[in-house]
C-alpha cells in the first residue's frame, strides 16, 4: 500500500463525519430516552463474545455475516456481533434473570463480513428493544406502536410497515407434510417470488391438492388489510393459520386506531427471519431505500440455548440507513466566537452560555469567522451578532 492510498477504508466500511454524525447521535439519544418513558432499561453488550453464544439461535444467515477472530487468552473463537439481539437473549436469560416482563434497549453498532445489499454499510448502527416474558399480543402490539413512535422520532414523512406471521407458513408446511429439506426449498422459492418454480417444485413434492393450493395461493396473498378476509376463507380448515391471521387482524385495527396515517401492508408469504421467528413478523420501509430500515418480530424459542426459554419480541433500526435518507438534517445555531482576553467574567459567560447548551469556540483574532461573537459591551459581556 502507497503513501497515497492509506486514507482508504475496506469496501462497505465507512466514517461518519460531525454533518451526519451530530444528528445520528441526537436521533440515538432521543430515541432511546423515547424507549425509557415506556419502561425500557438500558444494557450495553459486548462488541465480541465466544461464538458459543453470539451464533445461537438466530440461524445460519447471522453465522455467514459475522467475523470470527481466536481469543489469545483461551484460545477460543470469538465473534465480533453481526446483530446484537442474541445478546440482549444472553442477557434477560443470565445476567437480568428474573420473573415476569423483562424490557431491555440497546444502541451500538455491528460489523458485517459483506454488506446485506450492494449500498449497505458493513458497519450499521442499530437501535432497537426486547420485551421478553409477555406470550400475548399485548407485548407485539406494544413493541410496534414503540417501532412507529420511532420512526415518526426519525422525522419520515410517511410511516409505512409490512405485516405478516411465519405461523401461517409453519401451518401450510404442516398440512403439506413438508420435512426440514423441504420447508428450506419452498421458504427459498416464496422469498424470491418465483411464481413458475413454485408451481413446479408444489406440483413435484405435494400430493394432497387441497394444501398444495394452499401452497400455490401464498405468494398473492399481499396487499391491503382486505387480505386478511381473504386469507382467512382459504384456510378455514386450517386452524392454526387461521389463528395467526385474527392476530394480524387485532394488531391491524389497533394499529389503525392508535396511528391513523400510517400505512399497512400484509405479505403472508413474507417469511424474513423464518428460521428463529415464531409468530408475527414485521419491517419498515421508507421511500427511496429498497431494503428495510427497520424489523423484528416474535422470536419464542431464542432463550432455550441459555437454558431459559421465554416469549420475546423486539425490533432492530438501522439509523445509517435513516441518515442516508436526508430526513435527520437538524438547524443548529451558529458557534460564538470568543478571544481570550484574561478577564476571569469573560470565562464565567463563556461558561453560562455553554451551560444553556450555545456551543462557544475561543479562537485566536485572526481566526474569527463567526456570525456571533462575545464581547465586553460596557461593563458586561453579550454575545453580539456580526
Amino acid at each position: 500500500m502507497t503513501y497515497a492510498d492509506r486514507w482508504l477504508l475496506p469496501d462497505g466500511v465507512e466514517e461518519i463525519l460531525p454533518a451526519e454524525a451530530k444528528p445520528i447521535e441526537f436521533l440515538r439519544r432521543q430515541l432511546l430516552d423515547l424507549y425509557a418513558t415506556w419502561g425500557y432499561d438500558l444494557v450495553i453488550p459486548p462488541l465480541l463474545e465466544y461464538t458459543d453464544s453470539l451464533l445461537i439461535g438466530l440461524g445460519r444467515d447471522v453465522d455467514l455475516l459475522t467475523f470470527k477472530v481466536t481469543d489469545q487468552l483461551t484460545g477460543r473463537t470469538l465473534g465480533i456481533r453481526a446483530d446484537i439481539t442474541p445478546q440482549i437473549a444472553r442477557i434477560d436469560a443470565h445476567s437480568m434473570a428474573k420473573k415476569g416482563a423483562n424490557r431491555l434497549c440497546y444502541a451500538g453498532n455491528v460489523v458485517h463480513t459483506r454488506p446485506k445489499n450492494p449500498l449497505a454499510t458493513r458497519t450499521p448502527m442499530q437501535v432497537g428493544l426486547e420485551f421478553y416474558g409477555e406470550a400475548g399480543l399485548a407485548a407485539d402490539v406494544e413493541v410496534i406502536s414503540l417501532l412507529l413512535e420511532s420512526l415518526r422520532a426519525s422525522g419520515l414523512p410517511k410511516l409505512h410497515l409490512d405485516l405478516g406471521h411465519v405461523g401461517i407458513y409453519r401451518a401450510l408446511a404442516a398440512c403439506a407434510k413438508l420435512d426440514a429439506a423441504q420447508e428450506d426449498e419452498f421458504f427459498d422459492l416464496l422469498q424470491r417470488k418465483a411464481v413458475t418454480e413454485i408451481r413446479a417444485w408444489v406440483a413435484a413434492k405435494v400430493t394432497d391438492p387441497k394444501c398444495a393450493s394452499l401452497l400455490l395461493a401464498l405468494p398473492s396473498l399481499a396487499g391491503g388489510v382486505e387480505i386478511l378476509a381473504k386469507a382467512r376463507e382459504l384456510f378455514a380448515s386450517i386452524p392454526n393459520a387461521v389463528a395467526a391471521v385474527d392476530q394480524l387482524q387485532h394488531v391491524a385495527e389497533l394499529m389503525a386506531q392508535r396511528y391513523p396515517a400510517a400505512e399497512f401492508y400484509f405479505d403472508l408469504g413474507e417469511l424474513r427471519g423464518y428460521h428463529y421467528l415464531t409468530g408475527l413478523v414485521f419491517a419498515a420501509f421508507a421511500p427511496g431505500f429498497g431494503n428495510p430500515i427497520a424489523s423484528g418480530g416474535r422470536y419464542d424459542h431464542i432463550g432455550e440455548v441459555f437454558g431459559r426459554a421465554r416469549p420475546a419480541t423486539g425490533f432492530a433500526l438501522d439509523i445509517c440507513a435513516i441518515s442516508k435518507l436526508g430526513f435527520l438534517a437538524t438547524q443548529s445555531a451558529d458557534a460564538i466566537a470568543v478571544v481570550e482576553d484574561g478577564d476571569l467574567r469573560q470565562w464565567q459567560a463563556v461558561q453560562d452560555l455553554r451551560k444553556q447548551g450555545e456551543r462557544v469556540v475561543y479562537c485566536l483574532a485572526n481566526e474569527l469567522s463567526a456570525r456571533r461573537e462575545l464581547r465586553l459591551v460596557g461593563d458586561k459581556y453579550q454575545v453580539v451578532t456580526l
